[in-house]
């Protein structure tokens, strides 16, 4: 870091994405994306805003926040748009958390949230998740802070019910509760905690466009809350970024939530995938959870994981493992479409076969 950068910000450890590598033959199973291409008419709707490109897009997103509102059943008042749920986790934690307020997350989870804590100058409370890696919800009734809770959590896929988020809410009446949904589309019917919104005015669910949407190169998600707390975090938003979503990211996202149908295709099939690579995983003796996301996260014995991470890699396989302690023996494997799966297992199977 050069010698201007300032002192509070020095000790920074920054998001670390997943790797971005460019092969020809790259199997690219460890950024959580989805594997098959956007909406039908993604690409027209996008198309269509080049000769407006030499104007300011639209400061209230209009048209995106209605397509939305109408797919998930809330006023249009109750939507705020950012660049991915990334801006959003961070819109929410600039409005609702300060170092009197501090944020509460779990110890093994989305490794945004620290560094947003960290940039954001807000304490942190970090609450160990069970053994198993589930959240024991109780552990958050009554903090008197705000709270962070990804569901279906990452890395570990795993679920809790929406009435056990419910819970949380109620029981934490005077101070946020954001639930981070960037997988629920995998999840299921009934697994989302939007329905919730027009009943508390405590709750922020923030969602993505980069998983179920195919669209995590446009840099797009929304939040759903209150009026009230949209206007709060639209208040920071218009002190820093106003124009924060572009013309083209918006008729793309606009086009993808209104074609339900591609959409429920596109998830069903990777749900499907999902569900045949966690057998095949655990045919060959490794431990999955249970995924409710578009990933898998597992371990085995028979090799440390960063050994066969980093074997993969060599080969053209890109997957993740995390160095975090509890984890550091665990892989999370992103569902590609069959074909990529089964070049994982082929390229896996070379790897663990003995005497290699």
């Amino acid at each position: 870091m050069s010698r201007y950068f300032t002192p509070a910000l020095s000790a920074l450890e920054p998001y670390v994405p997943g790797e971005q590598l460019r092969r020809d033959d790259l199997v690219k199973l460890n950024a959580n994306e989805n594997p098959y291409p956007p909406a039908p008419g993604v690409a027209a709707a996008v198309a269509a805003t080049v000769s407006g490109l030499r104007l300011y897009s639209d400061l209230t997103e209009r048209t995106l926040r209605q397509a939305i509102a109408d797919q998930v059943s809330l006023p249009m008042e109750c939507i705020l748009c950012g660049n991915g749920s990334d801006e959003n986790l961070l819109l929410a934690i600039r409005a609702f958390c300060d170092e009197h307020t501090p944020l509460a997350f779990a110890d093994i989870t989305y490794s945004f949230y620290p560094v947003l804590c960290q940039l954001l100058g807000v304490p942190a409370t970090v609450l160990p998740v069970e053994e198993d890696f589930t959240l024991d919800l109780t552990k958050y009734y009554g903090l008197g802070q705000t709270i962070v809770i990804a569901n279906p959590n990452a890395p570990t896929s795993l679920l809790a019910p929406v009435a056990a988020i419910e819970e949380v809410v109620r029981r934490n009446p005077d101070n946020i509760v954001i639930v981070d949904e960037a997988y629920v589309d995998f999840a299921g019917e009934g697994a989302s905690c939007l329905p919730l919104v027009t009943r508390y005015d405590n709750l922020v669910v923030v969602r993505t466009f980069s998983k179920s949407r195919s669209l995590a190169g446009a840099r797009l998600g929304f939040c759903a809350a209150a009026p009230a707390l949209i206007a709060d975090m639209d208040r920071v938003k218009f002190s820093y970024s106003p124009y924060n979503i572009n013309s083209m990211s918006e008729a793309a996202g606009a086009a993808a939530m209104k074609d339900d149908a591609y959409f429920r295709k596109t998830v069903a099939a990777i749900c499907r995938t999902r569900d045949d690579a966690a057998r095949k995983l655990r045919d060959r003796g490794f431990r999955v959870l249970d995924s409710a996301t578009n990933f898998l996260f597992a371990t085995t014995d028979a090799m440390p994981c960063r050994d066969i991470f980093l074997r993969l890699r060599e080969r053209g396989v890109l997957i993740r493992h995390f160095s975090a302690p509890r984890i550091d023996n665990w892989l999370r494997i992103t569902v590609g479409t069959p074909e990529q799966m089964a070049r994982f297992f082929t390229e896996l199977d070379d790897i663990l076969r003995p005497g290699r």
